[in-house]
């Protein structure tokens, strides 16, 4: 078989600079997923560490800022890019879901506490509707 047969891929070589950038900026990236990943779990762990839930999604924020400015400038892939925007806005909506939960920490902790204790559906129903109860009737 003759290799040299059909186009041949063309390779771009970069230069140390280009290399020593996408390794960092993809080290970051890492971070800022975990990051994201983090204040997801964290927040669902338990709704007594929102504060912990908070200050890492506003890590995540920053992360993702330095990865989203460094892709643009060092014009990375455009996957990174996407990753990158797609991690903004699972962090934003997060943090949308902490501020309402430090709104309503009561109700919400109230309401945690009584369905972990309940067992079968009727308790956790009757949490369901004092939770419900205990919201503001404006916001239901």
């Amino acid at each position: 078989m003759n290799s040299s047969v059909g186009p041949s891929p063309q390779h771009h070589p970069q230069s140390e600079a280009a290399k020593s950038a996408l390794a960092v900026t993809r080290t970051i990236f890492r971070a800022f997923l975990l990051s994201v990943l983090g204040s997801v779990f964290v927040y669902l762990l338990n709704i007594s560490y929102v504060w912990l839930s908070a200050v890492i999604a506003v890590i995540a924020v920053v992360l993702g800022i330095v990865v989203l400015v460094r892709a643009v400038r060092f014009k990375q892939s455009r996957l990174l890019l996407f990753g990158t925007i797609s991690g903004l806005a699972v962090t934003v909506i997060m943090g949308l879901l902490i501020l309402t939960t430090a709104f309503f920490f009561r109700e919400i902790q109230t309401f945690q506490d009584c369905s972990r204790g309940a067992l079968t559906l009727q308790a956790q129903d009757s949490c369901l509707v004092d939770f419900q109860n205990s919201v503001p009737s404006e916001l239901r």
